[in-house]
């Protein structure tokens, strides 16, 4: 308790940190009042109808969760953070392949990778383009927005690529001067608002005879808390000693330390992904079904049966986080400039020899524990579909998995970032 106490009179009187911490909340709630701004396009029907429908909702689910309620009310923020998210994601996966990004990310400092997200930033206008033309027309096949000719068709994707590339801005703003990452927290503000429509319409659909499920559904989502968070934060460390080195008649080096290894190296990054890939074939299956080719309704048709059909949905879910967390944390994590490092450094692993050999013990651990992360990320991704199926119901627990395990890390990293802060203000 005196600890805890002490804390909160340090954030009382830490002048910069309220001033981080009022930042936040303040473009947070700029966020939250953009996210509730209709386009010129929207008429008097909302995309709730459609976003409750049990065949929709899985793509527009998380549509709406990145875009922190922005899609349900139609709003210039329909897109949220979905291009920039989809942007960084391209330039990860583009980074394995061009040998001149990977060493611009990886070696050439804050000031590569100031470039990185520059190129990243301009990637972002094209997609956010392409995704508000899709999502504006399959809305339009859905019946939610009316007809628009070519002039108010382009005017509303202005309006929401500018929305996004706003939302993008203020992001950016809030890792600058704020506390935390600003996409990451722009998401929770967007989960954590929809949480009392979400408890209302749970209460509007509350059963008596139900009450034991609502007992098992509270257990699992305790459970799972829990397991976010151990998982989130558990390491494998590697030992790790500095050779003695000689100097001037001093002695330097000789001390151990060890080189963390996270078991979730890839965060929620495989589960977005995973779902921007599974929201594709909707979008497709959507246009081709409204076009007047019989074959490409066919084809429509059953590209819709097949991801209609929860169990095939599922399994395809999971293959694709699985993999992803592997190839996610191979972009972000190599193995060979780790030990490379260690060698410059005069640092060794006890037992291994430097150089290769160093990289090839580091990468097979990391490999073991991915299976870990990655078996786990995926089962928390299927986790709502496993629920659904217990439960009979529809759409109350649809991106629930995803939703949690955003929270929690975003709440965890918010927490280390705050006592970080503090430590450094006390010492």
């Amino acid at each position: 308790m005196t600890s805890i106490s002490s804390k909160i009179q340090l954030l009382t009187n830490d002048r910069i940190l309220s001033r981080k911490l009022l930042f936040v909340l303040g473009a947070l709630v700029v966020f939250r009042f953009l996210s509730n701004v209709p386009i010129p396009a929207v008429g008097s029907e909302n995309v709730a109808g459609l976003l409750s429908n049990s065949s929709a909702n899985d793509m527009l689910g998380f549509l709406n969760l990145v875009t922190g309620g922005g899609l349900s009310s139609i709003s210039i923020m329909m897109l949220g953070v979905g291009p920039y998210i989809t942007s960084s994601i391209i330039m990860q996966l583009v980074t394995m392949m061009s040998p001149k990004l990977k060493a611009m990310y990886h070696e050439e400092g804050e000031l590569g990778r100031k470039k990185f997200m520059q190129l990243s930033r301009k990637l972002t206008v094209p997609l956010a383009m392409i995704q508000g033309s899709a999502l504006i027309i399959f809305l339009q096949k859905q019946g939610v927005v009316g007809q628009l000719d070519l002039f108010s068709f382009a005017t509303n994707i202005m309006i929401v690529v500018a929305g996004s590339i706003l939302l993008m801005w203020i992001g950016e703003l809030i890792s600058e001067y704020g506390i935390g990452n600003g996409v990451s927290l722009i998401i929770f503000a967007g989960i954590v608002a929809q949480i009392p429509s979400k408890a209302l319409q749970m209460i509007g659909l509350y059963n008596v005879a139900e009450i034991p499920m609502y007992l098992v559904f509270l257990i699992i989502v305790i459970l799972a808390t829990a397991a976010v968070v151990y998982i989130t934060e558990a390491e494998r460390p590697i030992p790790v000693t500095y050779a003695k080195q000689v100097r001037g008649g001093q002695t330097y080096g000789g001390s151990q330390t060890y080189l963390p290894l996270r078991v979730n190296q890839a965060g929620v990054i495989p589960i977005i992904f995973a779902l921007s890939l599974m929201i594709f074939p909707k979008f497709l299956a959507a246009f081709l079904m409204g076009l007047s080719n019989g074959i490409a309704v066919s084809v429509g048709n059953g590209i819709n049966a097949f991801f209609n059909n929860t169990l095939a949905y599922s399994v395809m879910y999971f293959i694709l986080v699985f993999a992803f967390t592997f190839f996610y944390t191979a972009v972000t994590f190599d193995p060979e400039s780790i030990a490379t490092n260690l060698q410059k450094n005069g640092a060794f692993i006890p037992g291994i020899r430097p150089g290769h050999a160093t990289s090839e013990y580091i990468g097979t651990i990391l490999t073991r524990i991915t299976l870990v992360g990655a078996a786990f990320l995926g089962a928390i991704a299927v986790l709502p579909f496993i629920m659904q199926a217990l439960a009979g119901s529809g759409s109350t627990f649809a991106v629930g998995g995803t939703a949690l395990l955003i929270v929690v890390s975003v709440v965890l990293d918010l927490v280390k970032r705050i006592e970080a802060q503090l430590s450094m203000r006390a010492y």
